[in-house]
Order: C-alpha cells, then sequence, then structure tokens
C-alpha cells in the first residue's frame, strides 16, 4: 500500500492508487509545482496548463521521440550530461525506442511530411460521410443494447463502436473487422504500473494488412477510400513506401480507436451520476458540445506523454538540462486553477472550455479530434433520442454517493476499466 500522506515521494510511475486515483497527486503538483523534478527518476513534471502549452509549441527542443518509452528511456548511451544539445545522439539512436516507426514519435521535418498523409485522408467531406455511417452504426448497436436494457458500456458499444467508425472511415471492409480488434490489442497499453508495457512494434500485424491493401490498391485502383490511401504523395510529390501509408491506417486504429472509447465511457458515467446534468443535456441538445469538452478537461483519456529535451532550456523558471525526460500531464492541466475557474466543477458555460490539452496542441495535435468528437455528439443524440433515463448500475458499482469505478492502471491513459448502465428504452 502507498503512503500517500507525503505525495512528494509518491512514485508516479509504479505506485497502483495514483495510476487509478490520480487527482490528490494533481492537485499537489497544482498547487504550487507546476513543473517539478520528482525525486525518484529526475523526470521534470509538468501539471501546470501555460507550462504545458510552452512545451507543446516548441517541438524543435522538445523531442517526441520517448513519447511512451517511461521514465529512463532505454538509450544505449548516456544521454545526460553530453552537453547542452543531443540532437545527434537522439537521432543516432531513436529507433531502439518503443514505437519509433509511428507517427507520434516522429519530429519535424519527418513528422510534417508523414502527417500530411493522415490530413488527406481526414477531410471534411471524408468526416460528413463517416457521419453518416455513425448514425446508422449507433442505431444498429442501441437496437441489441435497449432489447436487454442494460450493458457494460465500454466492451459492449464503445470498444466496437469506436473500431467500426475508423474501419469505415479507412475504407476497411466489414468482414476483416474481428482481425482487425485482435490486432489492435484492446486492454493492453503502455504505461502500466506493473511493467507490462507493449513491446517494440505491436502494430505489425496491421501494418500487414495495410500493406496487402495498399499495394493491392496501388495495382488496380478501385475509387475507394483504400486507393486514395495508396495514391497518396508527400508534399513535395513524392512516393510514400508501402510501410509509411500502411503506419497511418495502424495509428489510426490503435490510437484514436481506445481513446475515444475511453472517452465515451467518461461521458456515460458523468451523465449516470448526475441526473439533472443529463436532462438539462437531454432539453438543450445545443449543450451537448460544451459538455463534451468539459468531459474531455475534466476526464481526457490521455493523462501523460513525454517528452525528451534535445537542446538546454528552462520553462516556468525550472532549469531543463539536454537528455533531461519531460512529463506532459495533460488530464492535470485541465484542472490548473490559474487557467480555470473552478477546475474540478462541470460548468457548461465556461468560456474557455476548449483550451484544455486533451488532444494536445501544436504540430502534435491529435488529427483525430473532430472524429472524436463527432463520435461521441452522435452517440449522445441517439441516446438521448432513444431513452429516457441512463442510470449506473448499482449492482456492479454501488449505490450513488459510494460509486465503485475500476480504472486502467496505466501513468499514460485515463479512463474506466468497466462501465454497466441501465438504460430504459423511450415508451
Amino acid at each position: 500500500m502507498t503512503d500517500l500522506t507525503d505525495l512528494s515521494t509518491v512514485n508516479f510511475f509504479r505506485d497502483q492508487e495514483v495510476a487509478v486515483d490520480p487527482w490528490a497527486y494533481f492537485n499537489f503538483l497544482l498547487a504550487d509545482r507546476p513543473i517539478w523534478i520528482e525525486p525518484k527518476y529526475g523526470v521534470a513534471m509538468v501539471s501546470g496548463w501555460e507550462e504545458a502549452l510552452t512545451v507543446f509549441r516548441d517541438p524543435d527542443t522538445f523531442s517526441s521521440c520517448n513519447l511512451i518509452a517511461g521514465p529512463r528511456p532505454a538509450f544505449p548511451v548516456e544521454i545526460k550530461g553530453q552537453g547542452d544539445d543531443i540532437s545527434e545522439l537522439i537521432e543516432a539512436h531513436r529507433d531502439v525506442l518503443p514505437q519509433s516507426d509511428q507517427l507520434v514519435t516522429f519530429d519535424p521535418p519527418k513528422h510534417t511530411a508523414h502527417r500530411s498523409l493522415l490530413m488527406g485522408l481526414i477531410t471534411p467531406k471524408r468526416l460528413k460521410e463517416n457521419e453518416e455511417f455513425m448514425w446508422r452504426l449507433t442505431d444498429r448497436q442501441l437496437d441489441a443494447i435497449l432489447a436487454k436494457g442494460t450493458c457494460e458500456f465500454i466492451n459492449d458499444f464503445a470498444q466496437p463502436y469506436t473500431l467500426l467508425v475508423i474501419a469505415d472511415l479507412l475504407g476497411v471492409p466489414e468482414e476483416d473487422h474481428p482481425m482487425l480488434l485482435q490486432s489492435t490489442g484492446i486492454g493492453v497499453l503502455p504505461g502500466d504500473v506493473d511493467g507490462k508495457d507493449l513491446g517494440h512494434h505491436t502494430l505489425d500485424p496491421l501494418y500487414d494488412y495495410f500493406i496487402e491493401r495498399i499495394e493491392q490498391r496501388r495495382a488496380n485502383p478501385q475509387g475507394d477510400v483504400l486507393t486514395g490511401m495508396a495514391e497518396a504523395t508527400f508534399p513535395d510529390g513524392s512516393t510514400p513506401d508501402l510501410i509509411d501509408v500502411a503506419r497511418i491506417g495502424a495509428n489510426m486504429f490503435a490510437a484514436g480507436q481506445e481513446t475515444t472509447v475511453r472517452l465515451l465511457g467518461a461521458c456515460l458515467q458523468i451523465l449516470g451520476d448526475n441526473p439533472e446534468l443529463q436532462q438539462q443535456l437531454r432539453d438543450d441538445r445545443t449543450l451537448i458540445p460544451r459538455f463534451i469538452e468539459e468531459a474531455l478537461r475534466l476526464q481526457g483519456p490521455i493523462k501523460s506523454a513525454f517528452r525528451l529535451v534535445r537542446r538546454s532550456t528552462s520553462v516556468g523558471g525550472v532549469d531543463l538540462p539536454a537528455g533531461t525526460v519531460v512529463l506532459l500531464m495533460n488530464t492535470a492541466s485541465g484542472r490548473d486553477p490559474r487557467q480555470f475557474e473552478n477546475p474540478d466543477a462541470l460548468w457548461l458555460e465556461r468560456p474557455n472550455s476548449r483550451r484544455h490539452l486533451a488532444f494536445g496542441h501544436g504540430v502534435h495535435t491529435c488529427p483525430g479530434a473532430p472524429l472524436a468528437r463527432s463520435e461521441v455528439r452522435i452517440v449522445l443524440e441517439r441516446l438521448f433520442d432513444r431513452t429516457s433515463a441512463i442510470t449506473i448500475s448499482e449492482e456492479f458499482h454501488g449505490p450513488a454517493g459510494a460509486r465503485r469505478y475500476a480504472y486502467m492502471p496505466t501513468y499514460l491513459f485515463h479512463g474506466l476499466m468497466k462501465l454497466h448502465v441501465e438504460l430504459t428504452p423511450v415508451a
């Protein structure tokens, strides 16, 4: 059992209690330590909103190479004490780090070129077509759930829903969905406090899948979404290698799917625990987007993400020598009282709700943010249309005021493992 009486001694990266219930620790940091060098690993913990924004805005100084690599990235050489600029060391050895082949760990200019492939796919036209599918899919899944009146929302609804939405966005045929679900490794995430982090190339099965399809479309264009991916080019007009295109599809499944699942769970939990708020949204659907932003600010699915200092610098008056590992605490920054008045309260009229950092900021802003917002909005709209009440199951989670929820045991992600709800169909 962790001793939480002295929060300065907490090991954020290994303490189970803090992983599933981080709020006291976040408040400890936000009180007067918006950037703080924790004593166990020497990681610069960035909880303050302004300080986090400074890091997000400077990818030239703060590399994303170690995004999920843990507090001690496994470089084969010492990176601290190697001078004021370790850019050459990073580039020489970054491939040894987890997910080094993924867009999220790239730095400019490589990141800029590869991100353009993804942004060419997530166009307003394609998102509109995808929304039409979301409405149909939501109704189809609700048909089965409402017939029973109860469900475990995370696995019965959110997991298949988000998977199928992304599959449709990418033009993946439905018969391939089960294989893709298995390949995403649902429930196995990096940053587990028990040390069971993902391996180096966890997305290889997805790469194989997309390489085969992209190769087919390049040889035989069919005018579909996969053909569009196959024919995409870099900004300089050059043709990406097959693996470059495959990474885009794989990343959409592995990253976008899981985070939206947790956001959906957070929204349903908040509504189930706050019936008056739920009724307010039922009565005025224009408030749903504001509610989603507040849910993102308060319960964002990305708890934290690492950066590595390339060149010696300072943030918020704290010196950060080259080689320092930085942890951007996205969820904590959403509750910074210097930025958000009464930060722990869900306030639909909050004027700056969208200034949260749940989707990151700058060049690494989550490209799937518009998709995630649409997914959640459509699910809530149809739930309100087709139910008269959404309640939390007391059998599984206990009575109001004494709920029992199980959260993901990871320092990188935040969200419910399960959420049992009771849905009352409209008469």
